[in-house]
């Protein structure tokens, strides 16, 4: 219990020293601005601040909504029987008691599974992977159903050299099943892919539900190209490569901008400088606390 006590109170001097760092400049106001936990708001990170929640567990997600953001965003595979999961890395050993990919377990077996941050993390937290009808339950059961960015995790690396998105489309059939049975409003979710062939697979199986594709190069004007090409109506950014000039060239060609990342005010004020739609953010806290949301 003590030992509990002192790792808190250290990530609290460290949280609040990097607080004061970045409050010398106010951070820009956007009233429009939508708030989304980045993977749920779990990340096993030692400051700014100290997480210990596993990425896209429900441990993180019900930590962002119960804060006041206006949603979430999460990390979806396939498991071997065709069931979405919620999990982050391409291989289970990074972060979990498992072995393999994902999509070489059940969802059972996978959902038996621990997370596994190592010491501190673990002393705070005993969370098991989820299914995608686990979470859809326990949203439902929300006064509002809150906004949901769904990254789709496709790149199998247990699959045979160039077969590593032949799921794709599996995946994007069983997200749109359980979207259905539970009432999920098109309008409040936003698919996320890297790969063009999966936007042309989301026309047919999700028709309604908006596509944003993330670029994960340096090429911003191909990536602008080819959403403009896929007629894709949302563009994903890393916080470490967007700049205002990208998300106004995004917005003049009739794009909203979502970015993802962002722990420290500094790194906040930066992607609040760029004015984009969406902001994926590692530490909401601190992100509500910049736009008098708390």
């Amino acid at each position: 219990m003590k030992r509990r006590f002192l790792l808190l109170a250290l990530a609290g001097g460290v949280g609040l020293a990097a607080a004061l760092a970045g409050c010398a400049d106010p951070a820009p106001k956007l009233p429009n601005l939508l708030i989304l936990g980045h993977a749920g708001s779990g990340f096993f990170t030692p400051i700014s601040p100290f997480n210990y929640r596993p990425p896209s567990s429900w441990l993180g997600i019900e930590n962002a909504l119960n804060r006041g953001a206006d949603g979430v965003e999460i990390d979806l595979q396939l498991s071997q029987d065709s069931i979405p999961v919620l999990y982050h890395d391409p291989k289970l050993e990074n972060m979990s008691t498992g072995q393999g990919c994902v999509s070489q377990l059940p969802a059972a077996a996978l959902t038996g599974l621990r997370y596994r941050g190592g010491p501190p993390y673990d002393w705070l937290q005993h969370e098991q992977p989820i299914t995608f009808d686990t979470l859809l339950a326990r949203l439902s059961r929300r006064p509002r159903f809150p906004r949901l960015h769904l990254d789709l995790h496709e790149y199998d690396l247990c699959q045979p050299a160039g077969h590593a998105l032949d799921r794709s489309p599996a995946l994007l059939r069983q997200l749109a099943r359980r979207l259905a049975r539970y009432h999920v409003p098109p309008q409040n979710v936003l698919l996320i892919t890297t790969n063009r062939s999966t936007v042309q697979y989301a026309r047919v199986a999700l028709p309604q539900v908006p596509v944003g594709l993330e670029i994960t190069t340096d090429d911003f004007a191909g990536g602008l190209r080819t959403a403009q090409a896929e007629n894709v109506g949302t563009l994903v950014l890393s916080s470490k490569r967007v700049t205002p000039a990208q998300t106004a060239q995004a917005h003049a060609a009739g794009l909203r901008v979502v970015v993802f990342g962002g722990r420290s005010a500094g790194s906040i004020k930066r992607i609040l400088a760029s004015q984009p739609d969406e902001i994926e953010v590692d530490n909401v806290a601190k992100l509500l606390d910049m736009q008098g949301r708390r």
